[in-house]
């Protein structure tokens, strides 16, 4: 008896650290980094982004910076005059929430010239009740299909025992 009870418990503990353990850490730019004249657009597109995930943005300090903007300020490639960037060079940003997600060099002209800029989508998390339905049969990318596959196995395992 005591020892359904342990499994039990272990099951449980189980089932909520997995999606957090499935989070991928994406480096902006791959080994580019975050720098000029790098199309981070069609860097993001084969890559499915969720809650948990983290962007790591990598440069030279003092040469470029990070900030966060909102859609309008994408387009225009301005940010918020009380925004803060981050400078260390080695920026890490944990993917909260789901939604849509804007990012942009304010070093002058870096953005708008030299296309240091970057959209993205997050999904919600991996196992989450909330999360968007899976792609269509056939249509997954390797990073979907390697998630789906570690969880279902694991929770089929789960269900087995």
């Amino acid at each position: 008896m005591a020892s359904s009870n342990i499994f039990f418990i272990i099951a449980i503990v189980t089932v909520f650290a997995i999606p957090s353990s499935l989070a991928t850490e994406f480096v902006v730019g791959d080994e580019k980094g975050w720098s000029l004249d790098f199309d981070y657009q069609a860097w993001a597109a084969g890559k499915e982004f969720r809650v948990g995930d983290k962007l790591v943005f990598r440069y030279t300090p003092g040469v470029h910076n990070v900030v966060r903007v909102g859609g309008v300020e994408f387009q225009r490639c301005e940010a918020v005059t009380n925004t803060d960037p981050l400078t260390t060079g080695n920026d890490v940003i944990t993917l909260l929430t789901p939604g849509r997600k804007w990012y942009i060099c304010s070093v002058p002209r870096h953005c708008a010239a030299r296309n240091m800029k970057l959209n993205i989508t997050v999904l919600s998390e991996v196992g989450s009740p909330f999360a968007a339905p899976g792609p269509i049969p056939g249509s997954q990318t390797p990073s979907s299909s390697t998630r789906g596959s570690a969880v279902f196995s694991f929770y089929g395992w789960i269900a087995f025992m």
